[in-house]
């Protein structure tokens, strides 16, 4: 639902390109491919902190160090820019129906709470809080898809959306950071191989069946967005917040009731991906605990639920530093916050998963295993090739991901962030190279596979 009411929405109105479905199919298959060696890679490696790992043991400690500090910045950024969303979100949705009219960041900080303390339970209790949230979002989501397609505007269903020439054009750079952006998450599935019993063939099931469920379900539901609103209409009304899409379409459908339940999941949606991404910047922060890339008390877990506590407590900080420094600057939650950190974090992500391709590919050709040529080579290969071009197209085209002038400074500022990120953490490996060989030495190797 956060997909869809969020980003599909988002996505119509910035970039103005009706061809939005046709992108999740496309990026999905480059994700497809990047699974492929990361799945393989998987077999030889188990770290709580994947992409730091992989590209330690592929390229070496000091670009590893280099991808850790990318993947902490990448991940906290979509964290925290969810803060946003939730909180004007929840606000607008408890004053519709009656409630107090109060700042989103007061929403914000209470999500924020509750997700601490989730943070510090068990992996298999938050499995359990985040599935019945997932259940709950799809049924709505597939209810949406059924009444747009059932009542087309105009009468009939069209296929515009599915039309090459109506995504091949300028915006088509911000379309496909928006379609990056909706699919993070999806190689949570390694960050948790050391709480798997068989994380061999655990991690490498869980990222098809993931990218192979959200490429279809986003892909159809961003086209019956289309033919529910019309292929003429669905950039303006995405463009017009009365309009009210995708709600305005199943209130129309299905009734008022139906319309604020679906609403109300859309909260629960950006709930889980909240507790989702704060587990996992708490477990990168353990893995470089652990290492002693970063200090060793991040490596600290709870007596009883061996959850990464001090990782955990460290995230909450600064997410509360961030939200409050928005809230006393009196900066717009979704079209600041949200965008920004949203755009920040896809950046962030391409540019992990082409260097984790080109870490794959590395390893897997220096150390001979069971891997056929299509897992070590050619796979990785297709994989850093698309995943590449549209990292380039991200970045050139990120004014219409920002929705900025084409001369904003945030055009540079922003991805700028990422690139920083790789500079200092690499220095920082280098650094340790030579004053502490015995860390460095480790890098990346914190649970080794057996």
């Amino acid at each position: 639902m956060t997909v869809l009411a969020g980003g599909v929405v988002a996505t119509f109105a910035v970039t103005g390109s009706v061809g939005v479905p046709l992108a999740f199919p496309i990026v999905a298959a480059a994700l497809a491919l990047f699974a492929v060696g990361y799945a393989a890679m998987s077999r030889h490696v188990v770290n709580a902190g994947v992409f730091y790992a992989y590209v330690s043991q592929g390229l070496g400690g000091a670009l590893g160090v280099g991808a850790s500090f990318v993947a902490l910045l990448a991940y906290n950024a979509i964290q925290i820019g969810l803060y946003g969303l939730f909180g004007a979100a929840l606000g607008g949705f408890v004053e519709a129906n009656g409630g107090p009219a109060l700042a989103w960041w007061v929403w914000a900080l209470a999500a924020l709470a509750l997700v601490a303390i989730l943070g510090l339970l068990r992996v298999d209790l938050n499995a359990k809080v985040l599935a019945v949230l997932l259940i709950a979002e799809v049924a709505a989501v597939v209810l949406f898809d059924f009444g747009a397609l059932a009542n087309p505007a105009g009468g009939a269903i069209t296929f515009d959306g599915l039309d090459p020439a109506n995504l091949f054009g300028p915006a088509i750079g911000g379309v496909l950071a928006f379609t990056v952006a909706a699919f993070a998450g999806f190689e949570s599935a390694g960050d948790y191989a050391e709480e798997a019993k068989d994380p061999r063939r655990t991690v490498a099931r869980a990222l098809y069946v993931a990218i192979a469920i959200t490429g279809v379900l986003y892909a159809l539901s961003a086209w019956a967005l289309t033919v529910g609103a019309g292929p003429d209409n669905v950039v303006a009304q995405a463009q017009d917040p009365a309009a009210g899409l995708p709600f305005s379409l199943m209130a129309a459908h299905f009734g008022d009731t139906v319309a604020n339940i679906a609403n109300l999941l859309l909260l629960t949606s950006v709930f889980a991906a909240l507790l989702s991404f704060h587990n996992t910047v708490a477990r990168y922060l353990f893995a470089a605990g652990r290492e002693k890339v970063l200090p060793a008390a991040l490596a600290r877990t709870g007596r009883r639920t061996s959850a990464p506590f001090v990782g955990s407590l460290l995230q909450t900080i600064l997410a509360v530093i961030v939200v409050a420094v928005f809230a006393a600057l009196e900066r717009d939650p979704v079209l600041e916050l949200f965008t920004w950190l949203s755009y920040v974090s896809a950046v962030g992500l391409l540019v992990l998963m082409v260097g984790t391709s080109v870490a794959v590919l590395a390893y897997l050709n220096r150390h001979s295993g069971a891997e056929t040529l299509w897992q070590r080579t050619i796979a990785p290969v297709l994989a850093t090739l698309a995943l590449g071009a549209i990292t380039v197209m991200t970045i050139v085209n990120s004014d219409a991901m920002l929705g900025a002038e084409a001369d904003s400074p945030l055009r540079y500022i922003l991805p700028g962030l990422v690139g920083v990120a790789v500079v200092l953490g690499a220095l920082w490996g280098l650094v340790l190279r030579s004053a502490q060989p015995a860390v460095y030495d480790r890098i990346g190797k914190g649970g080794p596979a057996e």
